[in-house]
């Protein structure tokens, strides 16, 4: 068997079995057919064998060759040591009794690369926890989402709502007919936007302090190099604004009837509550950003090819994820297939990154002996069943019946993988402000 490399995950194997091999092969088949074959005035095995050739020789034929090529293709894989990924792409056959049998396998691979040391990764992890700011903070937003918004007649501030009717332009045409998906960009009726600088378009909302019901603005705002449409980006736009009437956000007062509104007896349980939930959200940050530390110190550690089946596919799912989470948000199809090939791109590296570090969990899992057990596979189908709102055994039949089995024990040794990486990492607590930057 000759050997090629084709990529770094592909290999072309050419096999050759000789003819001794074939006409023993066929001779062994023959034998097995005549055994059972059923002829019209023979029982099963005493029909003549040339009978049966003349009957079966196609079917006899199809199964030497089946039988010959699975046995040395099978032969040829543990000789090499190869890995194997999916089923080979057999070609170039020619077979026929009386000459040697011939033909070429093209597989894909498991990557070969060295494990880099992955005990004491560097990571650093936000000190200290949950503060009282925190806290008020958080109670703050709650207050603002039962906040009532009373008209007043004075001129706008900081903080207030603004209605207003507008249109806008860009390089002296409409903005419809420049970006014709950015409707809600060019033309609005009694559009509320709050007063402060992230709101709308960056600028846009800043400069509506002063105005009041009936005032005329003329505005100016500069679209983001990065703008959701393509068109628009990097540019700058004019407004026309009529103010409708200013609004004054009144937020509910921080006592026992709020506390009750959201299901807390008191004021106090009400903070306790919210201190929980800001620590379990905070232990939750702390724990992913020390793995996506983790995550890219590894990937940084090691460089290796990946079987271009394995990224292709996982590069549409990811493509399809990403135009589904776009679409989401409210991107119009039009946007998101002018920027199609950026989609592409983002989502073969992502798909890159994910497909290098299942290889690595992988190897490390073996190299540490980490396995999933019983309960913990039953446990996480559970889990899975629950979001799908599928009972747990029929979730199971499903993705036994599918082949898919596999992927959930995957989860459950990528998980114990992880925590063993994260329980031996090398972490620096440091203040709020550099883990941030850090994570």
């Amino acid at each position: 068997m000759n050997v090629e490399t084709l990529a770094p995950c592909k290999r072309l194997l050419r096999f050759e079995v000789d003819v001794k091999a074939v006409e023993e092969a066929f001779e062994a088949t023959t034998r097995e057919f005549i055994k059972f074959a059923k002829l019209p005035g023979f029982r099963p095995g005493k029909a003549p064998r040339e009978m049966v050739l003349k009957q079966f020789e196609k079917d006899i034929a199809d199964d030497v060759k089946k039988k010959l090529i699975g046995d040395a293709y099978r032969q040829g894989i543990k000789d090499q040591k190869l890995e194997v990924l999916g089923y080979p792409d057999i070609e170039e056959i020619h077979f026929e009794r009386g000459k040697a049998l011939q033909f070429a396998a093209t597989v894909e691979i498991q990557p070969q690369f060295e494990l880099p040391d992955y005990r004491g990764l560097p990571a650093t992890r936000e000190a200290g926890g949950v503060t009282d700011e925190d806290v008020a903070k958080a109670i703050d937003v709650l207050r603002g989402q039962a906040a009532k918004f009373n008209k007043v007649d004075r001129e706008a501030r900081e903080g207030d709502i603004v209605v207003v009717d507008f249109k806008g332009t860009c390089e002296g045409k409409p903005l419809t007919e420049l970006a014709p998906t950015a409707k809600g960009l060019g033309e609005q009726k009694s559009f509320w936007v709050e007063v402060k600088p992230t709101s709308f378009i960056p600028g846009f909302a800043m400069q509506l302090v002063g105005a009041k019901a009936g005032d005329h603005r003329q505005l100016t705002v500069d679209f983001p190099s990065e703008h959701v449409s393509a068109p628009l980006a990097g540019k700058k736009g004019d407004y026309e604004v009529d103010v409708v009437e200013v609004k004054e956000k009144e937020l509910p007062a921080l006592d026992e009837a709020f506390a009750k509104s959201l299901g807390a007896e008191t004021v106090e349980k009400l903070q306790i509550g919210v201190r929980q939930d800001l620590q379990n959200e905070f232990n939750q940050r702390q724990k992913r950003n020390i793995r996506n530390q983790i995550t890219t110190a590894l990937l940084a550690r090691v460089d290796f090819g990946l079987p271009e089946s394995m990224l292709e596919q996982e590069t549409r799912q990811q493509v399809y994820q990403l135009v589904e989470e776009n679409q989401r948000r409210g991107v119009p199809k039009e946007a998101i297939e002018a920027q199609k090939e950026q989609v592409y791109a983002v989502a073969q590296n992502i798909s890159r990154d994910r497909l290098k570090m299942g290889f690595i969990l992988r190897r490390i899992a073996e190299r540490e002996g980490i396995r999933a057990e019983e309960h913990e596979v039953s446990a996480r189908i559970a889990l899975l069943a629950g979001a799908n709102n599928i009972a747990p055994g029929k979730f199971a039949q499903e993705l036994e019946k599918n082949g898919r089995l596999g992927e959930v024990v995957y989860l459950v040794v990528s998980e114990k993988v992880m925590s063993f990486l994260h329980e031996h990492a090398r972490i620096e607590d440091v203040p709020r402000e550099q883990a941030t930057q850090a994570s």
